[in-house]
């Protein structure tokens, strides 16, 4: 395994309308990684925003490997390292998931996954599994199949809703909100982007009071598909063309409700 990543990157002109990186207003390092990028956030030591091309037509089902470790680019006391996740109920979760960008030839597909151990790219998650943790692991694959009648590929943007209310831990702010937003083209002309947003809330499962973590064993992960306007205010970010593209329907003056999802099913694509 190469001792550092390639630096090819998020490219905001994969799908061919263009989708820029987000931009934060918050001091930030962009890393490049093969086919995605990270924007760290150096005070908070997590991602600002994450950004994946997806050619769900070429994906390679390549073996798992890799090892976390810290990006030598970034200063070290600007990551989350391993001690954030020992000894506790903290998972190291990738944000980028390791299957995205591994697709193409095998080899590029493989170098590609085993970037996604980089530390840059985790954020603390309750530890352990349920129906929404799962349902939110598997969103692109629902998107994927949605736009599969175009040229199926997918932009997908990933973050920690870095909040200055998140609890301290070992040295950090523990995100309590998740969000994505899955971007994929049309193919008609008028409205040549579409995109879906949604928020993974795992605030009843983290308690930080006296200096310890404990994770809810009963506790629920929560996902919603929500208005892509509402994550750029929560995150801070400029979404730019995202925004405008949301398939959630605008209500007239009214905000559009959150959409708490259970299954795939309930998800609104267009």
């Amino acid at each position: 395994m190469d001792a550092s990543p390639t630096t090819d990157g998020y490219d905001p002109l994969f799908l061919g309308p263009e989708v820029a990186l987000p931009a934060s207003p918050q001091p930030s390092s962009v890393l490049a990684y093969p086919r995605f990028s990270v924007a760290l956030d150096i005070a908070r030591r997590l991602a600002r925003v994450t950004a994946v091309n997806i050619d769900g037509a070429t994906l390679r089902d390549v073996p798992r490997t890799g090892d976390w470790r810290l990006d030598p680019r970034a200063p070290a006391d600007a990551q989350t390292g391993a001690e954030v996740y020992s000894r506790n109920d903290l998972d190291r979760g990738h944000l980028v998931r390791r299957r995205d960008p591994g697709w193409g030839e095998t080899a590029d597909a493989r170098r590609a996954t085993e970037a996604t151990f980089f530390y840059t790219n985790a954020a603390p998650q309750a530890a352990g599994f349920n129906q929404s943790k799962e349902l939110w692991l598997g969103l692109e694959d629902h998107v994927l199949a949605h736009a599969e009648a175009q040229d199926v590929k997918l932009s997908v943007f990933t973050a920690p809703v870095l909040g200055d209310a998140d609890p301290p831990y070992r040295g950090i702010q523990v995100p309590l909100r998740f969000w994505k937003v899955a971007a994929w083209a049309t193919g008609v002309a008028d409205r040549p982007l579409a995109a879906a947003g949604f928020v993974l809330d795992q605030t009843d499962l983290v308690d930080t009071r006296q200096g310890a973590l404990a994770v809810a064993p009963l506790g629920a992960f929560r996902t919603f598909q929500a208005p892509i306007a509402d994550i750029a205010a929560a995150s801070g970010l400029d979404l730019g063309a995202l925004v405008s593209a949301d398939v959630l329907p605008r209500e007239g003056v009214r905000p559009t409700p959150w959409r708490e999802l259970t299954t795939a099913s309930d998800v609104a694509l267009a």
